[in-house]
């Protein structure tokens, strides 16, 4: 069994390869990639079928490298871990990863053995796994805002884009006036009314995105993958004859 291990830090590679010694017996080569472009080029090696993935990278984000991996080969296995638990992670990987495809995500934090269970269940066992201490940090964020449906998210996502209300409703087949209720929902949703001076008149958009930020409810690494979702969006539009 070849693994690979695509993670920039060398300290953190070092620590996950003897992690896969310990916990894999039937792992026979490991191999590195030290950024999610070297790691989509690792990935197309014969016999490359598990991989343990950092999120974020320079060049390439592990969220945008697993897509391409996965677009290419859906039967891969990747084990995601990462020193935040964001949402947006959550929502990017569930965003591209295949159907019935095993997948993981873990915390740097999580204990060796955790670590160890982690890389068995997604790599050897075939199962998805997220780490219960990243649903315990989200829902202690969770107390503090209710969480965004899917189409708030999406919405919020094309906001963080600078798109306004009439091409929003235009990607996502909503009328105007569904995305401007999504836009009052995700408003209250994350605080942004309630954080606001009776004295002052401030950008509900700009401070959506702030609070957003903030509660890591998006984050860079899904921004850009976000911006390369529109650009494809954007390429389809201007098509000739894209509409019958």
């Amino acid at each position: 069994m070849k693994v690979l291990i695509v993670e920039d830090d060398q300290f953190h590679g070092s620590y996950l390869q003897d992690a896969l010694s310990e916990a894999l017996p039937e792992v026979t080569e490991i191999i590195s990639a030290s950024d999610g472009l070297e790691g989509e080029e690792a990935a197309r090696q014969p016999g490359v079928d598990a991989i343990v993935m950092d999120l974020q990278m320079a060049d390439r984000n592990g969220i945008e490298a697993a897509r391409t991996i996965w677009s290419e080969r859906p039967d891969s296995r990747i084990m995601f871990w990462s020193n935040y638990a964001d949402e947006a992670y959550l929502r990017g990987i569930a965003k591209v990863v295949p159907p019935d495809t095993a997948y993981g995500y873990v915390l740097k934090t999580a204990s060796r053995e955790r670590l160890k269970l982690s890389l068995r269940a997604v790599l050897i066992e075939g199962q998805i796994m997220v780490d219960r201490e990243i649903h315990r940090q989200q829902n202690r964020g969770d107390i503090q805002r209710a969480r965004l449906d899917d189409s708030e998210y999406a919405v919020l996502m094309d906001l963080a884009l600078g798109l306004q209300d009439r091409l929003i409703a235009e990607r996502r087949g909503m009328s105007l006036r569904t995305v401007q209720n999504r836009l009052l929902s995700l408003y209250e949703k994350l605080g942004v009314d309630s954080d606001l001076d009776a004295g002052l008149t401030l950008n509900k958009r700009v401070r959506a995105l702030h609070r957003a930020l903030v509660t890591r409810a998006i984050n860079v690494e899904t921004l850009e993958t976000a911006q390369r979702d529109l650009n494809e969006w954007l390429v389809g539009r201007a098509s000739p004859g894209r509409r019958s």
